[in-house]
């Protein structure tokens, strides 16, 4: 009866409200669906990427034997794996800066769909979902936290669990956007750990770590570091969206 009750209020709601496109709000067919428009300029990540970052790459012989970039050959990264829905750009910031900015608490459970369908291998090796954390009063100015949001959708599309306030941002740090790599990677020194009541639930874990956007890979840095030193197992990396490239002659993270 309360299964019938909801698909007739959904019926309702549909009628009155009918969905729309999450990224550039045509009417579609399906709530948390794109219109073909969208779902054509989207720019997926797809094989052939980086096995250790997550970033594209031009063919799969740029990859190797590894399936990795020529910059994580040179100085890999402290997580095992990463993986990335979106490459991050003017799409993809359609929905993901209105989520993270402007209240789009909804476009969470989008991004959450597209994240778990572009990491159905690497689940498959995690067992503990856990998200990138803000820090307390840029998350009292914000009232939610994004990225725990994503990882809450994560966790309920796979049945993994997750725990939200495993990581905790220990002082607050500049916005990151306008910084070089260097900046980036002391600015996040000593800014994350695990929180002492969660270590037990760490330990021994192979850890799922969510944000919206991975970037030189700083704030994913400190997270793995803080994790491992609590024992988890393993982290690997999963975000909405992936920004950079690779730079075949000069191996290096270069912006967008």
């Amino acid at each position: 009866m309360k299964r019938f009750l909801n698909r007739s209020a959904r019926v309702v709601l549909d009628t009155l409200l009918p969905p729309t496109c999450a990224a550039c709000g045509t009417e579609v067919m399906t709530e948390g669906a794109f219109c073909s428009t969208c779902f054509q300029t989207a720019h997926r990540i797809v094989s052939p990427s980086c096995y250790r970052c997550g970033v594209p790459l031009e063919n799969e012989g740029l990859g190797g034997t590894q399936s990795c970039c020529a910059a994580c050959q040179i100085h890999p990264p402290v997580w095992r794996s990463a993986r990335a829905a979106f490459v991050y750009d003017t799409w993809s910031r359609r929905l993901i800066l209105p989520l993270k900015y402007s209240d789009h608490t909804e476009n969470a459970a989008v991004l959450a769909r597209q994240m778990t369908s572009a990491a159905e291998d690497m689940l498959r090796n995690v067992t503990l979902v856990v998200p990138v954390p803000l820090f307390r009063t840029r998350l009292w100015k914000r009232r939610y936290n994004q990225a725990a949001l994503m990882a809450q959708g994560v966790s309920r599309l796979t049945g993994l669990p997750c725990v939200v306030d495993a990581l905790q941002r220990v002082r607050s740090t500049r916005a990151l956007a306008r910084l070089s790599a260097g900046e980036r990677g002391r600015e996040m020194e000593h800014a994350v750990r695990v929180r002492k009541e969660r270590e037990a639930r760490i330990e021994g874990q192979a850890l799922l770590l969510v944000d919206d956007v991975l970037t030189t890979g700083s704030t994913a840095s400190a997270c793995t570091m803080a994790l491992m030193m609590a024992g988890a197992a393993s982290v690997d990396i999963l975000v909405a969206a992936r920004t950079g490239r690779v730079d075949e002659q000069n191996p290096r993270f270069v912006q967008e």
